[in-house]
């Protein structure tokens, strides 16, 4: 039986304390999310450097040409559905171009994706297992190619291969569950985070208009968007042991479903919780969780997804939203599965 923690509060008590609320809530390797303490420590220290400063503004220019590939051949004034043209497109080319994989590859992964999804939807345990086995050929392809390929300006996949821990090469299985972690979790949050700050600009413009005019503000403008509209409703966490918090208890072993979306509409912490607003205190924003796993590729997400915005405001004069209506997506994911839209000169 589960449960969930929806309140501001509870969430953040639970995301400091991981002596109380553990990560490993599965029996299949996860690194480093689906790991405690120094174990967890040792590994997050290992890919922390893939998303430092000088990473991110390294990938800069190559994520703007291909933003520029998706967006230049749009049609004005003509319905799009975001999320099957921009959205996920986006997503998994800026992982692919990121990984430093070939275009075939971003192909793979968008059929795979589809696949996943449809499984996850229908609970297919058989066919999930048979995906991630898939996933796992797909990835150790692309690792034996690294170990291969020349050494001026190795990829980011390359540099992965080349991680040691106390003198010794991280096993594949170990490297592939990192990159399932950076991919499988980012290809969805990142196009369900497009989707809905193109959606909310659409329904929102004065706002737009304020963010054609002041770009700086873009930064803080989207996550206050993806608070409202969270692009990843859960995640989970197990009790170590008896835990109480306010008027709710749990005994140890207890597996909770962490609601991101309550938590960061929040009326007790949040006034008016459902308007955007610039003057909220950001460290209030869950938006990339909080604690020793907080994302640590929140650097590389917020430079993808103001770069998109930030190119699309300037494309175009209008952002207006289509009369197709709207579909939201299912849980447990995030934003839209539909959202069509008018791309106005």
């Amino acid at each position: 039986m589960s449960a969930t923690l929806s309140r501001h509060h509870d969430v953040l008590r639970a995301l400091h304390s991981p002596e109380l609320f553990s990560n490993v809530v599965s029996q299949h390797l996860n690194v480093p999310n689906g790991m405690d303490g120094e174990e967890h420590r040792v590994y997050r220290d290992l890919i922390e450097p893939f998303f430092d400063t000088s990473q991110v503004a390294a990938f800069q220019p190559r994520l703007q040409q291909l933003i520029e590939g998706l967006i230049t051949p749009l049609t004005p004034n003509q319905p799009i559905e975001v999320m099957s043209v921009i959205a996920h497109p986006f997503a998994v080319q800026a992982q692919c171009a990121f990984m430093g994989w070939p275009a075939q590859m971003a192909q793979q992964l968008t059929q795979w994706m589809q696949a996943q999804n449809e499984a996850s939807l229908a609970m297919d345990r058989v066919r999930l297992k048979q995906l991630a086995e898939e996933f796992s050929d797909l990835v150790t392809a692309q690792l034996d190619q690294a170990t291969t390929a020349p050494d001026a300006a190795p990829s980011i996949t390359q540099q992965l291969t080349q991680l040691r821990l106390h003198g010794e090469p991280l096993p594949n299985a170990y490297l592939v569950s990192i990159i399932r972690n950076w991919t499988v979790g980012e290809l969805g949050t990142i196009a369900a985070a497009v989707g809905s700050i193109i959606g909310f600009l659409a329904q929102h413009p004065a706002i737009q208009n304020s963010l054609r005019e002041q770009p700086k503000l873009l930064d803080a403008a989207i996550q206050e968007i993806l608070r409202i509209d969270a692009p990843l409703l859960h995640n989970r966490r197990r009790t170590t042991c008896p835990v109480r918090l306010a008027d709710q208890e749990w005994p140890a072993e207890q597996i909770l479903q962490i609601d991101w979306q309550a938590a960061n509409t929040d009326p007790a912490v949040f006034d008016h919780a459902q308007h955007f607003s610039l003057t909220r205190d950001p460290e209030l924003n869950l938006l990339y969780g909080s604690g020793p796993h907080h994302c640590p590729g929140k650097a590389l997400a917020q430079q993808e997804l103001c770069q998109i915005t930030h190119a699309l405001l300037q494309q175009f004069k209008r952002i207006e939203m289509a009369p197709t209506d709207a579909v939201r997506a299912q849980p447990p994911r995030g934003g839209y599965q539909q959202l069509w839209i008018l791309f106005n000169h």
